[in-house]
């Protein structure tokens, strides 16, 4: 019987090799002391492992000979109604059977209480076999236990520390259902005319005297907008004064709207998909145009939180992206590999042409780079997130235990912080690459639909787009890198030249090139800094000389000051990236042998395009920035002395 896990070596090694889960397993645990709950690392581990069997049998033979199926059969309106294939329903009937939707939600509620970690393994092996089920699946489980972490960050949710299980959560009821396969939620962000600026969201949140809350407005691109219960994020205050604590995002709050309810005198609905979005991919996941008129809301968290929520419900969704791209990599990779391997062309099969190899062998590089980097990503976002939770749901019995977990949370927090953004933005842009190649190796019929290549380009597409763009994604890294030299601007210069003393001194050739690399990207970093810097002194000519120290060292606006670092913010994330993918599998294959063969390929690669890029960040940019920034002509009439 075909298994999505067991014909995988590269995922099999982390699951059972690398990653350190009795950390994770005791957060998630509770030290092994919750009623009915494992009473070791390796119990879990073993369940843990037999969860994945039962997801890579389950994605190899219900749901990958059904994905043509469901390409051909998309969802569609109805009578006003969104409604999917008969194949596509079938596959989600059993998700449900197996218990699926509650993987990470705690037994109390019905759930297996497994690791987040556990659910981004088996998302990479759903996404391999069907995308569009993959985004689906992932509005259930996801959206159930996003209700539980909201209840837990406003106080809602209450700990029973003798037994260490949950007494009462606010949003009981609304998980129940959805992890009994009854509905799914939804995250409704987008409006049509606004997309990542937040401060031009439209949609209101108006309070009645007796303090109910109603949501009216329109929200677009809604992926599984037809569920029952939307997280809507909408403004609740209206100020024109900036100075207000409510002004701009302070102003948003975030609700939790159905979209209908079942009374006995029938279904009431409260809100309605307006349309459904003619999509080139994703045929099967439901993008949804929803429209809010007067539809009661239960306000999550405080009024002015709901940036604060929104955050923390994307960063995960961010992981997720990483392990979905992760799964159309590997099924773009072995797709080519077998057809390259039967095509034969000019006395051999295609894989032996030298142009041929090594693309199949630069997909394989890459595909095993962004696991490891996604794994990373996802065990230190949770290690986080679990420590969060325990701390603001009071699940310790001393400060000894308090002290731990903030010590937890703060280590884990700046590695996910660092590494997430580096995952969508490389997942994602690796997962259009490949699925492009997927294509090019397959020749003329990559062009057809006879195979799937075709479909796998389209459906990738997209995954640069949503949960943030790459170019966000950028933005984000290069900001908080600048920021933090910024404030510990010594860490940058003893880091440029340990790397530096690392390519003279190391005694492993691996160890030479890894550090030779992370010069390279702190090289860019200082590069950056001084460009920076340069055009920050140009500035403060329009100062009085006595004010200058104080502008050039307190007061730096990320939006005026760093253009030449926005401007290669693309080329830095990569460099980012391919430092910190060497970094992993260097460590990787110092505990394991058999990885230095794939770390000697990634760095045949890595090394020159770092070059290249902090080739492109040091000699380019001036001349557009000019373009764009009328500061220096405007200087020289504006000198105040």
């Amino acid at each position: 019987m075909a298994n999505f896990l067991e014909d995988n070596e590269d995922l099999k090694f982390y699951l059972e090799k690398y990653i350190d889960w009795e950390p994770l397993v005791r957060l998630v645990e509770y030290d092994f002391k919750m009623n009915d709950g494992f009473e070791s690392n390796e119990e879990a581990t073993e369940f843990y492992n037999d969860v994945l069997n039962m997801v890579g049998e389950l994605v190899a033979n219900e749901i990958a000979p059904r994905a043509k199926a469901i390409e051909e059969n998309p969802v569609k309106m109805v009578d006003g109604e969104v409604v999917g294939s008969p194949e596509f329903n079938a596959i989600f009937d059993q998700i449900n059977e197996v218990g699926l939707h509650g993987l990470c939600l705690p037994r109390e509620l019905g759930g297996m209480n497994a690791p987040l970690l556990v659910y981004m393994l088996a998302g990479e092996m759903f996404s391999r076999a069907d995308v569009s089920v993959m985004t689906h699946h992932s509005f259930h489980g996801g959206m159930a236990l996003a209700m539980l972490l909201f209840s837990v960050m406003e106080g809602s949710t209450e700990i029973d520390l003798e037994t260490m299980t949950m007494k009462t959560t606010r949003f009981q009821k609304e998980i129940e259902e959805i992890i009994t396969g009854q509905t799914w939620g939804a995250m409704d962000i987008t409006e049509p005319d606004a997309g990542s600026d937040m401060a031009a969201l439209r949609t209101k949140a108006e309070q009645d005297e007796d303090g109910n809350w109603f949501v009216t407005g329109e929200k677009t691109f809604i992926t599984s907008g037809h569920g029952k219960y939307h997280f809507v994020i909408a403004r609740s205050e209206e100020t024109k004064d900036s100075d207000d604590p409510f002004a701009g995002l302070a102003g948003l709050s975030f609700f939790l709207v159905p979209l209908w309810e079942d009374t006995p005198e029938g279904r009431k609905h409260y809100g309605r998909v307006d349309r459904l979005e003619d999509k080139i991919g994703h045929k099967n996941s439901a993008t949804c145009a929803m429209v809010f008129d007067h539809a009661p809301a239960q306000l999550i968290g405080k009024r002015g939180e709901g940036f604060r929520y929104m955050l923390f419900l994307m960063n995960n969704a961010r992981v997720g992206v990483g392990f979905e791209s992760l799964g159309v990599c590997e099924n773009s990779l072995r797709l080519a590999k077998n057809y390259a391997a039967e095509r034969r062309s000019m006395g051999k099969t295609i894989d032996k042409h030298e142009m041929i190899a090594e693309y199949l062998e630069d997909m394989d590089t890459d595909t095993r780079s962004l696991r490891a980097l996604g794994v990373h990503a996802a065990y230190h976002s949770e290690m986080a997130q679990r420590s969060q939770i325990a701390l603001l749901a009071k699940a310790y019995h001393n400060d000894t235990e308090k002290s731990r977990y903030e010590l937890l949370y703060k280590r884990h927090l700046k590695e996910a912080r660092r590494v997430t953004p580096l995952l969508k933005y490389y997942g994602s842009e690796r997962a259009v690459y490949m699925a492009r190649m997927c294509m090019q190796i397959h020749g003329g019929v990559g062009y057809t639909k006879e195979y799937q290549a075709e479909q796998l380009l389209r459906d990738a597409l997209v995954l640069p787009i949503y949960e943030g763009t790459s170019q966000i994604q950028s933005l984000m890294a290069t900001k908080d890198v600048l920021l933090n030299i910024l404030k510990n601007p010594k860490d940058l210069v003893q880091g440029i030249a340990q790397a530096k003393w690392r390519t003279l001194s190391a005694r492993d050739p691996l160890d030479k090139k890894v550090a030779k690399l992370q010069a390279l990207c702190l090289g860019a970093q200082q590069t950056l800094l001084t460009r920076m810097a340069a055009k920050k002194f140009r500035s403060l000519s329009n100062h009085k000389v006595v004010d200058w120290a104080s502008k050039f060292f307190k007061e730096w606006d990320a939006k005026k000051d760093f253009s030449p670092a926005l401007l290669h913010a693309e080329r830095l994330t990569l460099l980012l990236t391919d430092a910190a993918i060497s970094e992993l599998l260097l460590e990787q294959a110092t505990r394991f042998p058999e990885r230095r063969e794939l770390l000697e390929r990634f760095l045949e690669k890595a090394i020159p395009r770092a070059e290249y890029n902090s080739s492109l960040i040091a000699t380019t940019g001036d001349r557009l920035l000019d373009t764009l920034d009328d500061t220096p002509a405007q200087l020289g009439e504006k000198q105040v002395g």
